[in-house]
């Protein structure tokens, strides 16, 4: 399947209709904290990240959303339950985009309000559905929080919006069960061309979500289906855009930036390779260049130049000593201790003059 979606306008960023895949996160300071989560969205733009969602629990929240806007620069989107009126002051304070079911805010009148508002300003919203928070009739029915559930609920949400002619709209079906997110979405693909918002809700730690987001993320990428992604992690949400961004350069889907790959290791390591990849992986992490380059860091100089000739850069160290390869070939030697410096040195010939 390579589904056509519609494409929307998130605050300047495209979704959907062949737009490039973005990558989302969230942040996990307190949103009245202005300060805290205006440099946490920082970090989280210098990462990579393409569009930021903020929780909005009160109206104390809602209100510092717009000197947030002010001091950041990319799409914000607003994270509300329940409350209309939370949706209505974040439109009042510039956000970009907006997350809300319209079948959880009451009556009629309260998502006519918030459609008014979001047209008016030309700003999207997310329907977003988990596995958690399903109707209790739509449960009922199904029994438990199948993917077909899921999907019922999200179209149900769609249809209230579509009601009121509205329809910049996205969707997201998540679940902490993989293949049922995964199922969920492929219903969702064949049953609307609305752009999809990918997640694993809940997906855990660094190493456990990692995994989860990837085979559920990158099983759907690889089919066709999904505009926008987040990676879902317990802990500092730039390891979020990390992850995102490798699933999305695993599958072709991101044309700029370094694609890292190492030798597991063996007997014959001549070098501490754990110490030197991490210390490569914060060297790069900022780096963007203009089309992807691979680099592999092998641990010995024996096997080195033969592993390094698939990669655009190849480094392999021991016996004191670092090599450098490019395209297979040995361009360098020099000292172990500069392995580091000379590959971001090699990795600056690849970007575009200024």
């Amino acid at each position: 399947m390579n589904r056509a979606s519609r494409q929307i306008d998130l605050g300047g960023i495209k979704v959907g209709g062949g737009a490039p895949v973005t990558v989302q996160s969230m942040t996990k300071t307190d949103t009245r904290d202005v300060a805290s989560t205006v440099e946490e969205i920082k970090r989280l733009e210098t990462a990579g990240c393409d569009i930021v969602r903020l929780a909005v629990p009160d109206m104390d929240a809602a209100k510092a959303l717009g000197e947030i806007k002010k001091q950041t620069r990319i799409p914000i989107v607003s994270d509300i339950h329940f409350d209309y009126k939370l949706a209505l002051e974040a439109l009042r304070r510039g956000v970009d985009g907006m997350r809300i079911n319209p079948g959880n805010i009451g009556a009629k009148y309260r998502i006519k309000a918030v459609v008014d508002a979001v047209k008016e300003r030309g700003v999207p919203i997310r329907i977003g559905v988990n596995s958690g928070s399903l109707e209790k009739d739509i449960l009922t029915k199904h029994g438990s929080p199948t993917a077909e559930a899921l999907a019922e609920s999200a179209m149900r949400h769609v249809n209230i919006l579509e009601g009121f002619d509205y329809r910049d709209i996205k969707i997201s079906v998540k679940s902490t069960d993989v293949k049922k997110m995964i199922a969920a979405y492929r219903l969702l693909a064949e049953r609307c061309e609305y752009p999809l918002h990918l997640g694993v809700t809940e997906a855990g730690t660094y190493e456990l979500g990692t995994i989860k987001s990837s085979i559920g993320i990158g099983t759907l990428l690889a089919e066709g289906i999904g505009d926008t992604i987040r990676v879902s992690l317990t802990g500092d949400p730039v390891d979020e855009i990390v992850v995102g961004l490798n699933i999305l350069k695993s599958l072709g889907l991101r044309q700029n930036g370094i694609e890292l790959i190492s030798c597991p290791g063996c007997g014959r390591l001549e070098i501490d390779l754990m110490k030197l990849v991490k210390d490569v992986e914060d060297r790069i992490l900022n780096i963007n260049l203009p089309r992807p380059v691979k680099v592999a860091i092998l641990g010995c100089v024996v096997n080195g130049p033969g592993e390094a000739s698939e990669a655009d850069i190849g480094i392999a160290g021991g016996r004191g000593k670092g090599m450098l390869y490019k395209d297979g070939k040995l361009v360098r030697s020099f000292k172990e201790s500069q392995i580091v410096d000379e590959l971001v040195k090699e990795l600056g010939t690849f970007a575009e003059p200024v």
